[in-house]
């Protein structure tokens, strides 16, 4: 005969529902068991990646070495490997700077140094984009600082469109990539600022305060000096890295895969000529240290229409409008690019008119 205790009322009920509890463990779906599996599961990230392809290139070395033996094929490397390596050393230097000025030094200091009229601070504001090396991809979460830390929108947007474009790093690029055509460095210098003081005077007259949203805290904050110091190197490398790949290959293609007449033919007409390489620099979204050494391959184009490569590139192209969207609003980039690149064309033309 055994003797079975009763439980207290309401027993029952607590260990099911209690936390922890042994039936909710049990019955919990991020429970140990279920989470070592999950961890156990393909992740499908960056060395993965990398390995796969290692192993198709291994595999496929040998119809590899037979593509690369074509007489195209050689010229398209020569060219592939030219631009990367004239734009590498400038590329790296501009991220470890920008990464530097976004992380070290404080928004506040271009609050106090910036004039309190609008009507001044906007070329100022350019002007400071002069001294500032960055790139784009830097450009915006600054501008978005300065609008948190009170800095007057057309300031701001004046050095978003300006400091990738005329800074220290991207005119020395500009003059490695034209030994020839100093002029192209004061060209780009000239007609960059030009626009974007007239953009930044154009959103203080007519620019309104609902089409911007107020730009959120950046993500590195929180984090150490350090720290945020290499994240920002580490998503600048990759997103600038990658899009300079893309740039080379688009520009060794030109240069060996496309028929000479069709450039002839488009580069023979300036109207075309100009528009062709405005919406290219739109499309191939490649970086200010680097784009130069990509337009100075296309030969058959004017330095004019290169120019206009040059100058819309910096200011509006796809990660650049991704960028404003998520920085500013949907609304904002909606209306801000469409105005830029119209401007930049206008700006490029007018300045190469008379410099070029």
């Amino acid at each position: 005969m055994s003797i079975t205790k009763a439980a207290p009322p309401g027993a029952d009920h607590r260990d099911a529902a209690a936390p922890g509890g042994p039936r909710q463990q049990a019955a919990a779906p991020g429970g140990p068991r279920e989470q070592a599996g999950a961890s156990q599961g393909w992740q499908f990230n960056s060395p993965l990646v990398l390995v796969m392809l290692l192993l198709v290139l291994v595999v496929a070395q040998g119809p590899i070495r037979r593509a690369l033996s074509v007489p195209v094929m050689q010229s398209w490397m020569t060219v592939f490997v030219a631009v990367v390596c004239q734009a590498l050393p400038f590329l790296v230097l501009g991220v470890l700077l920008s990464a530097a000025i976004a992380v070290f030094v404080p928004p506040a200091f271009f609050a106090r140094a910036l004039p309190k009229r609008p009507a001044l601070a906007v070329p100022v504001a350019g002007m400071a984009g002069a001294v500032l090396p960055g790139c784009e991809c830097a450009s915006v979460p600054v501008a978005g600082a300065l609008v948190r830390r009170g800095v007057t929108p057309a300031a701001a947007l004046a050095f978003l469109l300006s400091a990738p474009a005329i800074n220290p790093i991207v005119l020395t690029a500009t003059a490695v990539a034209f030994p020839r055509n100093p002029e192209m460095v004061v060209a780009r210098f000239v007609a960059s600022l030009l626009v974007a003081c007239v953009m930044g005077w154009l959103w203080q007259r007519l620019g309104r305060a609902d089409w911007m949203r107020p730009p959120a805290r950046p993500s590195h904050e929180g984090l150490g000096k350090g720290a945020a110091f290499w994240d920002s190197v580490r998503h600048d490398v990759m997103h600038a890295g990658g899009f300079l790949v893309i740039g080379a290959m688009a520009a060794a293609t030109l240069k060996a895969v496309v028929p000479a007449t069709w450039l002839h033919a488009a580069a023979a007409n300036p109207v075309v000529a100009i528009l062709a390489l405005a919406v290219l620099a739109v499309l191939l979204s490649i970086c200010s240290e680097a784009d130069a050494f990509v337009v100075s391959s296309l030969t058959q184009f004017s330095l004019t229409a290169r120019l206009a490569f040059l100058v819309v590139g910096p200011m509006i192209d796809l990660k650049l409008f991704a960028m404003q969207a998520g920085t500013f609003g949907r609304g904002f980039a909606l209306r801000f690019a469409p105005a830029t690149f119209a401007l930049a064309i206008v700006g490029s033309v007018l300045v190469g008119t008379v410099l070029l």
